[in-house]
C-alpha cells in the first residue's frame, strides 16, 4: 500500500475531522426527508410545485427574474455560455486558466458546444480588469469564478469587480458568474447575494459544497434566459422525469446553513492562523477571505504522510487524507470549513498544531 492510501486510510480512522460537514453518506437525504411533512407530490419533468416553489425562492435570494433547478453545475455552466454565444453571434467565451470547464470536464464546451475558450491572465493569478479589456473583439461572455477554488479560493476585492462588470456592459460582452461557492465568498464582502448576482447577467449557484446537499444547481437569469436554458436542459438529458431526491436536500441544507456561512468564515481564519504558525507550513490565501483555503507545506509528499499519520494517531484530529504533489519538495491540500469544526475544542486543537509543529521541525 503506497503512502497516499496509508494517509488515507489514517484519517478516516480518525474519531474528529476539521472540514467539511460530515459523511457523504445516505443519512443526508434521510436527514433532510425527516423534515417533509405528509404526502409530497414529484415534480414531472422539470414541472411541478416542490421544484417551481424552489426555483422561485432561490431567483429571489439572487435577484433574478427566474431560476432553473439543474442535476449538475456543469451541464447548467456550459449550458449558460452556449446561449450567451447563439445570442452573440459568436463562439468565443473567456475564463481563468483554472476554470472548472477548462480543466475537470473533459473538454465538454469544446466538444459538445464547439466553444472556443480564451484563458485569461496567469493560472496563479486572479483575473483583472486590465486582462479583460486586453481581450480583443469578439468576445461573447466572461465568466468569473467567486472564489478563485484552484488558487486557493482567491476574490477580486469588490470594487475590481463591479468595474469588470461595468466594462462588460459597456462593450455588450456578457458577464457569469461561476458561484458555487457564492454564499461562502458573502460574508468577506458584507454584501447580500442579490447585491453580488446585480453585476452578472447570469448566475450559477451549487448546493453540495458549502450547502451540503446531495447534488444540483441553480441557474438564474432573465425570464428569457432561463427559458432557453430548459430547452438545452432537456437537449442534455438534465430533464429527469424527477429531481426531488436532489430538491429537498438542496433546500433543507440551504435553509440550515445559509446562517452559519460568517462562522465558517471566521473559523476559516482562526484555522489558517494555526496552520501559519506551524514550520515550512502556509496557506493560501494567508488569511482566507471564505470558508476555503490551500494549505502548503514544504515537504515532499513522502516525507509528510508519516508524521500526519502519526499526528492523527496521538491527537485523534484528522487533517487530510490526500496530499497534491507540487514539486519535488512541496504538497499541498484543500481545505473548507462546515459543521465539524465547531466540535473540536480549542485545547485539543491547540495541542494538535503545538504537535504538529514539533513533529515538522523533526524531518
Amino acid at each position: 500500500m503506497n503512502e497516499q492510501n496509508v494517509l488515507l486510510e489514517a484519517f478516516n480512522k480518525a474519531p474528529v475531522k476539521l472540514a467539511g460537514h460530515g459523511n457523504r453518506d445516505i443519512a443526508v437525504l434521510t436527514e433532510a426527508l425527516s423534515e417533509v411533512e405528509g404526502s409530497l407530490a414529484s415534480d414531472m419533468y422539470g414541472a411541478g410545485r416542490v421544484i417551481g416553489e424552489f426555483e422561485a425562492e432561490m431567483a429571489a435570494v439572487l435577484g433574478k427574474e427566474s431560476a432553473v433547478f439543474f442535476p449538475s453545475g456543469t451541464m447548467a455552466q456550459q449550458i449558460a455560455l452556449r446561449i450567451w454565444c447563439d445570442r452573440k453571434g459568436s463562439r468565443q467565451v473567456a475564463y481563468h486558466p483554472l476554470c472548472h470547464l477548462e480543466i475537470h470536464e473533459q473538454d465538454g464546451l469544446k466538444e459538445l458546444h464547439h466553444l472556443e475558450p480564451l484563458l485569461l491572465a496567469d493560472p496563479n493569478r486572479l483575473i483583472t480588469l486590465e486582462d479583460v479589456k486586453q481581450m480583443g473583439a469578439g468576445t461573447a461572455c466572461l465568466l468569473l469564478e467567486l472564489p478563485q477554488r484552484e488558487i486557493g479560493g482567491q476574490l477580486p476585492e469588490y470594487a475590481e469587480l463591479e468595474a469588470i462588470s461595468a466594462y462588460c456592459r459597456e462593450q455588450g460582452i456578457m458577464l457569469h458568474l461561476d458561484g458555487a461557492r457564492l454564499f461562502e465568498v458573502l460574508p468577506y464582502y458584507g454584501k447580500t447575494a442579490a447585491e453580488v448576482c446585480e453585476l452578472f447577467d447570469s448566475v450559477y449557484i451549487s448546493f453540495y459544497k458549502g450547502i451540503g446537499g446531495i447534488a444540483g444547481a441553480i441557474l438564474a437569469g432573465s425570464r428569457q434566459f432561463t427559458e432557453e436554458s430548459k430547452i438545452w436542459k432537456r437537449r442534455h438529458g438534465g430533464d429527469l422525469i424527477s429531481l426531488y431526491p436532489y430538491i429537498l436536500p438542496a433546500k433543507y441544507y440551504y435553509r440550515q446553513r445559509i446562517g452559519r456561512m460568517a462562522g465558517y468564515y471566521e473559523q476559516a481564519k482562526e484555522l489558517a492562523a494555526l496552520f501559519n504558525g506551524c514550520h515550512k507550513v502556509s496557506t493560501l490565501p494567508e488569511v482566507p477571505v471564505s470558508n476555503m483555503f490551500h494549505v502548503h507545506f514544504a515537504f515532499s509528499r513522502e516525507q509528510l504522510a508519516p508524521v500526519l499519520i502519526r499526528v492523527y494517531e496521538e491527537t485523534g484530529i484528522g487533517l487530510t487524507g490526500r496530499l497534491k504533489e507540487t514539486g519535488e519538495a512541496s504538497c499541498s491540500y484543500e481545505l473548507s470549513i462546515g459543521d465539524l469544526y465547531s466540535g473540536v475544542s480549542r485545547p485539543v486543537l491547540e495541542e494538535t498544531f503545538r504537535l504538529l509543529d514539533a513533529r515538522l521541525r523533526e524531518i
